[in-house]
């Protein structure tokens, strides 16, 4: 039996609604959405007393329903098909006094204006806006147009839509224009995803008086999980959150069917703010044989190390996952600018979302474990929040690591996942005669002040790697009793610190093109200058030029260290410019004959980086490669040595 229709075009049709109803029978077709799953929101703006006028009310239960747990009574149902309208006079008559069925076309009805306090639609909008053709939105308008005089002033139209991004934009449009408030609601799921994917939405249009002038307009977006709305500023903003919502029911669908061959990554937004508060990574194993104990596990990465390698990358999270023993990892990351109440508020806050990402085959009410590192959640404390017309908006914030050591950490938020410079600190030591905390004691919190910087320790693999290429210099035997070094990009000075305490006849000379950076390694990472150690602030190209041209083979080591600010490449440090091959021979210029250069390359676009290999095997005869297990840095050791050797 043919129930749908050849075109689009017949979902207007009188004709295909008769002949759908006859061939039906007296079974009810609900367009989606049971009364339960509508009842919660149907519930907060029809009452008892209003009277209500179903448009396009097919054969659904819905009215009945609403009639019969006594939400409403005063129910008027219009239809253009006869057959339907029949069906439902025949089905209400004896046991519905209250409430008519009326073979009416709702784009020219016959009822006396401000006659009903509510219009309620239920897919009938759906059915009609097909498509974006003039004549189809011309019927739309007419919809609208009679919807809006028969309705009273403080009036409501629900509309219960899939909500496709040409039928919501043009119901919020058309209404806000008209100064109505618009408000759009997600239906609660009843959980079976087995009989329908996509989520429901109810548009609820609230009529005023149309003010003169162009008054703000009120949109307003309330999610399932929320009872309060959220305001948004435009029609766009909207559409954009109702599509976030109906690309996470599909995803959801999709992963509870089938594995994941991809880690899917996705945010979870606070309800205040809108900021993200949790970031999800979904990991499968299929390596992992299930059991009814191993299909699904949430691991809760401790605050501030989202940044690490078994966290922060694929695969790290793979090998987490296949360690852990379970077919799907959830990894969860914390946001800094959030607050959390320990695990127990996290699980609690979590438990009902992450069950919506459960992996295909998990059986009936399994309990999912949550895991994490030392079974909490880690300590992060933001020391100091700044901004830079350069660097843009940073935060330097003290994590616990691994173990009991703590570290200081400079953030760029504009690459949040990014750690720009660490170190690490040392535990407080109390002073002379000072006694030791006793245990009974409440314990120090994570806002107190540190210990100071170990300025002994290099946190970053890649930064003792070009510690490391120093043993280049000096011929085979020994380095030079005096070492005239430049690093151009402080950061938080953990490299030149380390060069300059290590090395105790070294002098270094240090290029950072932002002047916040400097005092920020000075406060907060323990820098300082000296008579062995300068800062210039200064554009390092053209220090480096100037040099070149003024002071040429004065430096027995050139170390970059500096981070692109264009995102838009795909080369984080250095910035392309200083990989040209005219700077590249100014920085040869300013070399000793047997001195180095050592290049922290940061590159995940492969033709790019050949292209800067290319130009430093052009201007560097001898080229050394390290690169950094687990990381995308790879540290380039360059000499202007003999050609030919390597």
């Amino acid at each position: 039996m043919e129930l749908l229709p050849r075109s689009p075009a017949e979902f207007g049709s009188a004709r295909y609604w008769d002949r759908f109803f006859r061939q039906r029978g007296q079974r009810s077709f609900e367009w989606y959405g049971a009364f339960p799953e509508l009842c919660p929101v149907l519930h907060k703006y029809v009452r008892p007393r209003d009277k209500v006028l179903v448009v396009g009310c097919g054969n659904s239960e819905l009215s009945e329903q609403m009639y019969d747990v006594g939400m409403c009574q005063d129910i008027v149902n219009i239809d253009l098909s006869d057959a339907a309208i029949r069906q439902m006079r025949e089905r209400s008559a004896s046991t519905r006094p209250r409430m008519s069925y009326l073979l009416m076309d709702m784009l020219q009805m016959d009822f006396p204006d401000a006659h009903f306090q509510v219009v309620l639609d239920k897919g009938t909008l759906d059915a009609l806006l097909t498509d974006e053709e003039e004549a189809t939105l011309a019927k739309v308008d007419r919809m609208f147009a009679e919807i809006s005089r028969v309705l009273q002033v403080g009036g409501r139209y629900l509309c219960v839509s899939l909500a496709q991004a040409h039928v919501l934009k043009k119901a919020v449009e058309y209404f806000s224009q008209e100064g109505w408030v618009v408000r759009v609601h997600q239906v609660a799921s009843s959980g079976d995803k087995q009989q329908f994917v996509l989520p429901v939405f109810v548009y609820v249009m609230t009529k005023f008086r149309k003010m003169p002038g162009s008054a703000a307009r009120i949109l307003e977006m309330c999610p399932e999980e929320q009872d309060r709305p959220t305001r948004v500023d435009s029609a766009e903003r909207l559409v954009a959150a109702v599509m976030d919502r109906q690309h996470y029911a599909l995803l959801c669908s999709q992963i509870s069917k089938t594995p994941c061959r991809e880690q899917l990554s996705l945010d979870l937004c606070d309800k205040e703010s809108g900021k993200p508060r949790y970031t999800l990574h979904v990991v499968d194993s299929p390596s992992v044989k299930p059991s009814r104990d191993n299909h699904f596990a949430i691991f809760i990465i401790p605050q501030g190390r989202e940044t690490e390698w078994l966290f922060g990358t694929e695969e790290g999270r793979r090998q987490l996952a296949a360690s852990a023993g379970y077919g799907r990892l959830l990894t969860v990351a914390l946001h800094r600018e959030q607050l959390y109440e320990g695990m127990a508020g996290i699980q609690a806050e979590l438990s009902g979302k992450v069950m919506e990402l459960a992996p295909p085959g998990l059986p009936a009410h399994q309990q999912v474990p949550f895991l994490s590192v030392g079974g909490d959640i880690g300590v992060r404390a933001v020391r100091h929040c700044g901004s830079s017309p350069l660097s843009g908006e940073f935060v330097v914030e003290d994590v616990k690591g691994d173990g009991t050591c703590y570290f200081r950490r400079l953030i760029f938020l504009r690459n949040r996942n990014v750690v720009q410079s660490e170190a690490r600190l040392l535990a407080p030591t109390p002073l002379p005669g000072q006694k030791k905390r006793r245990k009974d004691k409440k314990k120090p919190s994570p806002t107190e002040p540190p210990g100071a910087i170990d300025k002994s320790y290099l946190c970053c693999e890649h930064h003792k790697a070009m510690v490391a290429g120093l043993c280049l210099l000096g011929g085979p035997n020994a380095l030079p009793g005096e070492l005239a070094v430049l690093v151009v990009g402080l950061g938080g000075g953990s490299l030149p610190l380390f060069v300059h305490d290590y090395f105790s006849q070294a002098r270094v000379a240090v290029v950072e093109i932002d002047p916040s950076m400097l005092e920020v390694a000075t406060r907060w990472f323990g820098f300082s200058q000296g008579d062995r150690m300068q800062v210039h602030v200064s554009d390092g190209l053209d220090y480096v030029a100037k040099l070149a041209a003024e002071a040429p083979a004065q430096y027995d080591a050139v170390m970059f260290d500096v981070d692109s600010k264009d995102l838009t490449v795909g080369m984080s440090c250095p910035p392309p410019a200083f990989v040209e091959k005219p700077f590249l021979q100014e920085v040869k210029t300013i070399l000793k004959p047997e001195g180095v250069f050592v290049l922290n390359l940061v590159c995940r676009d492969a033709r790019l980086k050949e292209s800067v290999l290319a130009a430093l095997r052009a201007v560097f005869p001898l080229l050394y490669a390290r690169r950094i297990h687990g990381e995308v840095n790879e540290i380039l050791f360059c000499q202007p040595g003999p050609a030919g050797r390597r």
